[in-house]
This record gives structure tokens, sequence and C-alpha cells, in this order.
């Protein structure tokens, strides 16, 4: 969930093509990670609005219809959801692109209740493995901020750097101080 007690400022990550290999993707036991289906929307947009990404379903599902709507057989070979032992889907991360087609890991979202359990490893795992393979000897992206401090240290682990900008000491000063 994002931290909005920290002042907010927006970066890019990178992995180089050839960072370490990843670890062993690794789900608890009960929880299985599913490819998008058509209804699925419903879900990304209540679990994205859950971590405060949107003040509302409905602006999630603008931003959806916007974003992902007009590539529906992309999302399915591109987004990713984590099902608990109950099926509902309670995590997502998409494999997607940049403006400039570059790949991109875009919108890692797990619900409050289901965070600390390894659901955001195991898809940050997934979703790198997929454009590894869709974008063979590329870095791969990602856009994240500040709010989201608890994301970057798992970014960090999985050999993600942070892009070095006019912004680079102050976004490390203000991680150091998240921790």
């Amino acid at each position: 969930m994002l931290d909005k007690s920290v002042p907010f400022i927006p970066f890019t990550m990178f992995r180089p093509s050839n960072a370490p290999s990843l670890p062993k993707l690794q789900l608890p036991e009960g929880y299985r990670m599913i490819f998008y289906q058509p209804g699925d929307e419903k879900d990304w947009c209540r679990i994205e609005t859950a971590v405060l990404e949107f003040d509302t379903e409905h602006d999630a599902a603008d931003y959806f219809q916007r974003s992902f709507a007009p590539y529906k057989k992309e999302l399915e070979r591109r987004m990713l959801f984590v099902e608990n032992q109950q099926g509902e889907k309670v995590a997502t991360f998409t494999a997607w692109w940049t403006e400039d087609n570059s790949p991109r890991l875009h919108w890692l979202g797990v619900i409050p209740e289901e965070q600390r359990k390894g659901l955001a490893k195991a898809l940050t795992i997934r979703v790198t493995e997929l454009l590894h393979e869709y974008y063979p000897n590329q870095d791969l992206y990602l856009n994240t901020q500040t709010w989201s401090h608890h994301a970057v240290k798992l970014y960090k682990k999985l050999n993600y750097e942070i892009y070095q900008n006019q912004n680079y000491q102050k976004v490390l000063d203000i991680l150091a101080d998240a921790d």
C-alpha cells in the first residue's frame, strides 16, 4: 500500500539485461497465479483502489478503459493475478511496455489483507521473466514513487536500480528515512 506520509517523488527504475538470475518463483500454499480473462478488470480496479492508487474504483475503471482495454489479446498474456485459497483475486502486476515500446513492469498491487506473504515478490519475478522472454536482451523499466518504498526495496533485491536523474539523491534520502 502507498505510504503517503513521506514526500512524493516519482522516479524510474531499471533492470539491466545482464542482471543476475532471478530467484525461484514461490507462492504460498493455496495461492495460484493466473492471466487476465475478460471481466477481470473489475478485480484490477478493486485491487488498485485498495492500495490507494486510485480514489475510487470508477477512477480505476476509467484508467483501465483508456490504457488497457484497447489491448485485450495482449492483456491475456501480460496481466497477471494471484488468487487466494477462496479463488479471490488479491494481487496483480502487468508485463507492459512504454510509449517507445520498451519493456515495462506496470501497476503492482496486493490488497492490504494479503500483503507480507510474498505475493508481490512472486508477481515481480514472473513479470520480469515474461518481459525477458518478450524482449530478449533489453533492460526492463518501471515507474514508481517514494510512496511505494516497500516495493522499491523488493525491486532492489531483484537487481532493479534507480535511474540517476536530478532527483536521485533526494529519492535516496527519502527512501532511507522511510526504512
